[in-house]
């Protein structure tokens, strides 16, 4: 493998960016910070009316900066490290006599808590006192909460409070309880010692009981020494249990990695209990005040670019992100009412309750493609894990069909040319509004009205006429003569698009396309789309010259895919000149499709997991390990000669015995060997054994 010797898991540096920005973020499910960050967020609490509403500040006992006393007299040198496998951000001040380090970290197994330890070790002979400094400027105030100091807890300090404006009028003002240990101005490794250990303890829950227990659990970790070893097993174990690596440049494999470190961070433990999802926002919990990465609302990001990533290695969460969007069902079901429309309109900007929050009415108004985005995350779960459960009894049927209900009365009949036309919205590209009939939106049309009325047959649900009616009728735009899809009706070709829009049918939105309009789409929407807009756009374009087995321009729009990473802690950035979102998480759910569906040709269906894989020109290898389906945990690797898959684990005796069906290959070029593992035809095969079969693609059902 390609710089296979260097470590392409730990990000380190001598020295911070300049824009604090860019700064590592500390992240779980439930509380999001930057290191050396003096604001800190929790999940699901927003302060602000409507369109006002952000993230509330909570000010961070975290923001602790570790130096060494002023005429030391030694020459120390500075490491910083974000450690991916540990999920930890280490600052190292080393010289020739001693060592002292600081490690920050949000607990994996216990989410209302946040952590910094100090370590100072001697290495020179001696018996002398070795002191360091920590310096902290938290003050117990926040412009968007009530904050108050009560009593002190077993040591801790102790600040509650509440929001100041609820999202909607008459709503509650959400409680924050925060008890923290508190960090004194030094630390002194008295004369004699060889070594010690500091531990500092911040823990945040909905009330003064919820933050009390958290921060029993930290302590009794803390007593036996085990507080950051639970925390780095459980990080162990969730590597263990999936992963992304190439074949290729470092760069490119530290970005994978890193993409991949940053949307775990936001996503529970496998296994956490009663863990509910507030939705993901572009920038994550890490960001999100107000004026700062879209307020940490939710946008079609999570369903279209992070979820089907979240889908592949972590089923839980991803169920959690649907349930989401379910319960904020009612303020969908309001967002249409108040348009004059039936069924359900998901918010363009989401918070707390799913009533649009956008602060901007055009947007909130006309980007109804949100609504196709969330089905096709529920079609996506559906056909992976076969769950009918969350349809029939957890409100995923009624998500569904609220959005064939919108549709089919948002769509109006157009005589002239008999075809239903969907007028007055605008695409993905927001650089054009109020355009009728955008391909991208018409097409979601099809896919969720298709989808609902299957998935009313599978629940013995009544299929309403009216849904295949609009989805065998609704206009989908084409021009024969450029063979190519128009944006919109009334598209000139040449005219600038923001980002991904056209493109994105073929994958991620399941659409039947001839190779030449495939590649005439790819074409003419890559020379005029916008190199100032978002980071996510590219990745979809590599996907789409993966689909046409051109390795030369997949690397191309691969690497400029990944192109907005900053160092040196792999931060992303929304935009090419570092504005918008950061630590964007949509870039990199993107990214992290590129090259779980694009190199790989993974596609879910209703038949079947396909595959279909090829690589890049600067990539010679894929691995992925801990991919979800049905019940199974697959392990899948791609290189020149072979393909493998293997069946790694089966949840449960429930879970069906997957076969697999090869397919002569397309590519006349050399059809590779490819291998199964698991279970084959009809005949059950123990975990791990493998058998040779000739061609490829194929597909896993």
């Amino acid at each position: 493998m390609e710089d296979a010797g260097k470590d392409a898991t730990r990000f380190t540096a001598r020295s911070l960016p300049g824009d604090p920005r860019l700064l590592a973020t500390v992240t779980n499910a439930y509380l999001g910070t930057r290191v050396y960050h003096e604001t800190l967020h929790v999940s699901g609490v927003y302060n602000g009316a409507r369109g006002d509403t952000h993230r509330a500040i909570l000010p961070s006992p975290l923001n602790v900066q570790l130096e060494a006393p002023a005429g030391s007299g030694e020459q120390l040198t500075n490491t910083f490290v974000l450690d991916t496998n540990t999920g930890s951000f280490l600052h190292t001040l080393e010289g020739p006599s001693f060592r002292a380090s600081q490690r920050i970290y949000a607990h994996r197994t216990l989410p209302h808590v946040l952590a910094c330890s100090v370590s100072i070790t001697r290495w020179a002979t001696g018996s002398w006192p070795i002191t360091v400094l920590l310096q902290s400027a938290f003050s117990p105030e926040s412009p968007d909460l009530d904050l108050q100091l009560g009593p002190d807890f077993q040591g801790a300090r102790y600040l509650y409070g509440h929001t100041l404006t609820p999202e909607q009028p008459g709503g509650a003002q959400q409680e924050v309880h925060m008890l923290w240990t508190p960090v004194p101005p030094a630390l002194t490794l008295g004369e004699g010692e060889e070594d010690g250990t500091w531990e500092f303890l911040t823990v945040v829950g909905g009330s003064q009981a919820e933050a009390q227990a958290c921060l029993v659990d930290a302590l009794r970790l803390q007593s036996r020494r085990t507080l950051y070893a639970a925390h780095a097993q459980a990080w162990a174990q969730l590597w263990a249990g999936c992963g992304l690596d190439v074949e290729g440049p470092l760069r490119l494999r530290q970005a994978l990695r890193g993409a991949l470190y940053y949307l775990l961070s936001a996503l529970p433990q496998p296994g956490a209990p009663e863990y509910v999802c507030h939705g993901l926002s572009p920038g994550g919990l890490s960001n999100g005040s107000r004026d700062e990465c879209y307020w940490g609302h939710v946008f079609w990001d999570q369903d279209l670019w992070m979820f089907p990533g979240v889908l592949m290695l972590h089923p839980e969460a991803a169920r959690a992100l649907l349930q989401y969007r379910i319960r904020t069902l009612s303020g969908a079901l309001y967002n249409a009412q108040n348009l004059g429309y039936q069924g359900a309109k998901f918010a363009w900007e989401s918070a707390g309750s799913g009533l649009e929050v956008c602060p901007e009415a055009i947007y909130g108004t006309q980007e109804i493609h949100i609504n196709g985005a969330v089905v096709l995350a529920f079609r996506l779960y559906y056909h992976a894990t076969q769950d009918l459960q969350l349809f029939r009894e957890a409100g995923g049927w009624d998500v569904v069909r609220a959005v064939a209900e919108f549709w089919c009365s948002r769509v109006e009949w157009s005589p002239e040319e008999e075809k239903f036309h969907l007028k007055g919205v605008m695409p993905p590209d927001e650089y054009h509004s109020g355009v009728n009939n955008s391909v991208y939106t018409n097409v979601l049309v099809q896919n969720s009205l298709r989808f609902a009325a299957a998935l009313a047959q599978d629940l013995g649900q009544p299929v309403p006429n009216q849904w295949l009616v609009v989805a065998d009728k609704i206009k989908v735009p084409f021009d024969p003569k450029l063979n190519f899809h128009p944006e919109f009706d009334g598209y000139q070709p040449g005219e600038e698009v923001k980002q991904a829009d056209v493109v994105l049918l073929g994958y991620p939105v399941p659409f039947p396309l001839s190779p030449e309009v495939r590649r005439q789409n790819l074409e003419m929407y890559e020379a005029v789309t916008s190199p100032h807009g978002p980071a996510m756009t590219w990745s979809m374009f590599a996907v789409g010259w993966m689909e046409l087995k051109d390795p030369g321009r997949a690397w191309d729009l691969l690497e400029r895919s990944f192109a907005n990473v900053t160092e040196p802690f792999k931060v992303w950035t929304e935009n090419a000149d570092r504005s918008g979102a950061v630590n964007f998480l949509t870039g990199m759910g993107g990214f992290l499709q590129a090259v779980l569906f694009g190199v790989t040709g993974f596609r879910i269906t209703e038949a079947g997991l396909t595959f279909d894989p090829m690589c890049p020109a600067g990539v010679s290898g894929v691995c992925v390990s801990g991919i979800s389906y049905q019940g199974s945990k697959l392990d899948f690797s791609f290189s020149e000669g072979s393909v493998t898959v293997e069946v790694t684990a089966r949840a449960g005796p429930w879970a069906p015995r997957l076969e697999a069906e090869l397919w002569p290959s397309q590519d006349t070029r050399s059809p590779f060997p490819a291998q199964l593992a698991g279970y084959k035809g009809h005949t059950c095969r123990k975990q791990g054994q493998q058998v040779l079969l000739q061609e490829f693609p194929g597909k896993i059902f």
